[in-house]
């Protein structure tokens, strides 16, 4: 058996090359003339891979991908454009294309994204140089149903599960997790794992964005003159997502006042607008997030007790990349085919190919303090700084070079100091590497992070972060001079 590889393209020059230099390669290949007839043969039979252009008669390569990953999830699609939009890309990334390339293409090119096709996907090689499919039950739920979330750590094949069990149930979910573990992904999978919602609007809205009275306007809506400002009426999230799916991340920020509301619409699905008598129904799938311990919070009377057991029917919580160090090398190559993607315009056409070991190692003995969204941003650091074809360890932050396993405690230079003193020094360093990444601009810092700017300040004032010129951080961001 051999990986089988689609080719969907009407220019016969392009089809032909193709064929021959992958069948050379030691795949099975087939071709099609239009995006129809490779819709078609795949009624027929079992492909792998779909290579398709984009504009094709009768049926063109992004209606062809949306049949694929609807009626095929596992098999993956690359579309091929003659036309280098970024806009396209991004739009087929979204639809769930695994990669994106631009005409004309090297054969090195072509070979070295089949290859990592291959790899991130459980493709096993044989003797010919080909692949077959190893279709494992505890690999299908990650790259299929739920595909833009990737593990293959235990932790999360159990998440994959669960996933699995609720996502065509109504039922409300809390997801827990530190910052950058990937929340917003999972809230986003179920929805699209429902057939029921899938079709429907997905909203999200970050609770600890806003002020209470905006908060609870964005949320329910309200009327014309129903406060300075309001001067038309408008909807708020809860009838945007009416049928669909609504994520409210950082629920742990709202205030008592709103938590009863928020409880109502969970208990009755019953709301009115701000400023209105009417009182509407909101058929809405509701997923809370946060990175906060809600029990404690319960305890400690900050949240409300009922809803937090009202959001709590189904809890997921989401391990940080520390305790799933098996996913970094998945994860990596991810974000790297990711950034290929949209750098290749501003490279030079430079296609970086691999992670070497030296720095793959690296980056699996470091703790991630910032999770997927700290590998991310590095992997996209090093796809702007890499120099060849290949990231390497000088290409990866000092925080990641000079990681030392057993830190020493600033004070005393010595390492047994307690672990909650401990996890402070891998956040102080990401927020510091933050603000350098963003010339000390709070506002770009704080969304480099995934939190709000009340957030960041309140860190940096807890870990005394000072700029390099030796003025407190508080210099130039608008605070009085006796505050420096």
């Amino acid at each position: 058996m051999k990986t089988h590889i689609l080719i969907s393209d009407d220019e016969p020059l392009t089809r032909k090359s193709l064929q021959e230099f992958l069948r050379y390669q030691g795949y099975t290949v087939t071709t099609a003339e239009d995006g129809m007839e490779a819709w078609e043969i795949m009624q027929r039979h079992s492909v792998d891979i779909v290579m398709a252009d984009v504009k094709m008669p009768r049926l063109g390569g992004m209606d062809l991908l949306r049949k694929v990953k609807e009626t095929y999830p596992q098999t993956q699609v690359v579309l091929m454009s003659a036309y280098g939009k970024i806009e396209n890309a991004v739009e087929a990334m979204r639809l769930g294309a695994c990669d994106y390339i631009t005409k004309p293409f090297e054969d090195a090119q072509v070979k070295a994204l089949i290859e990592k096709i291959e790899l991130n996907n459980n493709l096993q090689p044989n003797d010919n140089g080909g692949g077959v499919l190893a279709k494992t039950k505890a690999h299908s739920p990650g790259r299929d149903k739920f595909f833009t979330v990737l593990g293959k750590d235990e932790k999360m094949q159990r998440i994959y599960a669960m996933l699995e069990a609720i996502a065509e149930t109504p039922s409300t979910v809390l997801i827990c997790g530190e910052s950058g573990t990937g929340k917003r992904m999972i809230a986003q999978a179920i929805h699209r794992a429902d057939n029921l919602r899938r079709e429907k609007p997905f909203i999200e809205i970050s609770c600890g964005a806003l002020p209470e009275t905006l908060l609870e306007s964005e949320l329910f809506g309200h009327v014309k003159g129903a406060f300075t400002g309001a001067i038309r009426d408008r909807a708020g999230r809860f009838e945007l997502a009416h049928g669909g799916t609504l994520l409210l991340d950082e629920i742990d920020t709202c205030s008592p006042n709103l938590q009863v509301k928020l409880l109502r619409v969970l208990e009755d699905g019953l709301y009115e607008r701000v400023g209105d008598i009417k009182t509407l129904k909101a058929d809405v799938r509701v997923i809370a997030a946060t990175n906060q311990n809600l029990e404690e919070q319960v305890k400690r009377r900050s949240f409300r007790g009922d809803l937090f057991w009202r959001l709590n029917v189904i809890s997921i919580n989401l391990p940080p990349l520390r305790d799933r160090v098996g996913d970094i090398p998945l994860l990596a190559y991810h974000f790297l085919e990711k950034y290929n993607l949209l750098r290749k315009q501003s490279r030079n056409g430079i296609f970086i190919e691999k992670i070497n070991e030296e720095a793959m190692n690296a980056m699996m003995k470091y703790p991630w303090p910032g999770n997927i969204r700290e590998l991310e941003n590095t992997i996209e650091r090093a796809c702007i700084l890499v120099k060849n074809n290949t990231v390497q360890l000088s290409d990866l932050p000092d925080s990641i070079r000079n990681y030392n396993h057993q830190p020493e405690h600033p004070d005393t230079g010595k390492s047994n100091f307690s672990l909650k003193d401990a996890l402070k020094h891998p956040e102080r360093d990401i927020v510091l590497n933050a603000l350098e990444h963003t010339n000390w601009n709070c506002t770009r810092a704080a969304a480099y992070l995934g939190i709000n700017r009340t957030t960041l300040y309140n860190k940096m004032k807890l870990y005394a972060i000072k700029r390099d010129n030796g003025r407190k951080y508080a210099a130039g961001f608008g605070l009085k001079s006796n505050d420096r």
